[in-house]
């Protein structure tokens, strides 16, 4: 079978018909079981499809369990073991969406981890579209826009 035959089966790579490939990448202070990571991947993705009008299939998730005494959170006092929720995600959602989506997260793995909601941070990474790429899905992801919920 020839390349544009090949290509043809694979459907149009109009980029601006692709979804979005979110990346969470939580910095732990201690490790945890893989079933528990599995269950939390899990809920971030459901509660990440929900919040952010997407679906779950596209969330991925890691965990970065850099061991105790690698994080810490800085203060007044002696700093205190800490976490940090990094969310790399496409422009374009409004500040009270991404507000939303950072208490649930919280939510979660102080539910699942035990981790506490004061030592735990999210940042967000605003990426355009042309920004993140997947091979499978044909290239470059389209900008986020409301008309995709």
């Amino acid at each position: 079978m020839s390349r544009k035959n090949i290509a043809s089966r694979r459907g149009p790579r109009n980029n601006r018909q692709r979804k979005p490939v979110p990346y969470l990448q939580l910095d732990l202070p201690g490790s945890h079981p893989a079933p528990v990571k599995q269950r939390l991947a899990k809920r971030i993705g459901e509660v990440f499809a929900d919040i952010m009008q997407t679906s779950a299939e596209q969330v991925t998730v890691s965990f970065r369990e850099l061991g105790e005494g690698n994080i810490w959170r800085c203060g007044d006092g002696d700093p205190e073991p800490a976490a940090l929720l990094m969310c790399d995600i496409r422009h374009g959602r409004p500040a009270e969406q991404r507000g939303r989506l950072a208490d649930a997260l919280i939510a979660a793995c102080v539910a699942e981890l035990g981790l506490r909601s004061d030592r735990l941070a999210v940042e967000f990474t605003q990426h355009a579209g042309d920004e993140m790429y997947k091979a499978e899905r044909g290239g470059f992801n389209a900008d986020w826009s409301p008309e995709e919920a």
